[in-house]
């Protein structure tokens, strides 16, 4: 059995557009998508920014319910800051031994964690057991969380007014008057 014919590309159409890249089709034009939606530069940046401070937090498993947390308080769009959120993930899981080192040196502990590895946390749960390594990780994970609260605000701020000025520019280049921002009152 042969395969269907195709019917000859006339002459008037088109060629068909190239497929966009992965990072175009599930980053940028979902952003965009807000921004045409209606959603003002000024918390598309916001969402996006804090986001990007929630993705990088060195705790696994409270990003997504923080991050929703956060939309939701400051009615933000929860979609936007998820998305940048779990973009975030390949850097949150390369920066958590870093953190966990810098948290366990300002905690006390930064001779039992100098060369803190998976391995070494292994070693550590067998030789002393589970009570040893949670309680090293407990304190280690109370100085990354202050680490990253420290940074993430100089993040925050300077991803917000790089993305809002980037944010206000694509609207101006498509043409389109900027969403007006409306405060609500709590």
């Amino acid at each position: 059995m042969s395969p269907p014919e195709l019917p000859p590309l006339s002459a008037t159409e088109p060629p068909a557009a190239p497929a966009h890249s992965w990072f175009r089709r599930r980053v940028l034009d979902p952003f965009l998508s807000l921004l045409k939606a209606g959603l003002s530069p000024e918390k598309l940046a916001l969402t996006m920014s804090l986001g990007v401070a929630f993705g990088l937090v060195p705790t696994f498993g409270v990003t997504t319910v923080i991050s929703a947390a956060v939309a939701l308080r400051l009615r933000l769009n929860v979609a936007a800051m998820q998305l940048a959120a779990h973009l975030m993930s390949a850097f949150q899981l390369a920066l958590l031994i870093p953190f966990l080192r810098g948290g366990a040196i300002i905690m006390g502990q930064g001779d039992k964690v100098a060369h803190l590895t998976v391995k070494s946390i292994r070693y550590l749960i067998h030789r002393e057991g589970w009570g040893a390594a949670g309680k090293l990780l407990w304190r280690a994970e109370l100085g990354a969380l202050l680490i990253w609260v420290v940074a993430a605000i100089p993040l925050v701020t300077v991803i917000y007014f790089v993305l809002r000025a980037v944010f206000r520019r694509v609207l101006a280049k498509q043409g389109q008057e900027m969403p007006e921002t409306v405060e609500v009152q709590s």
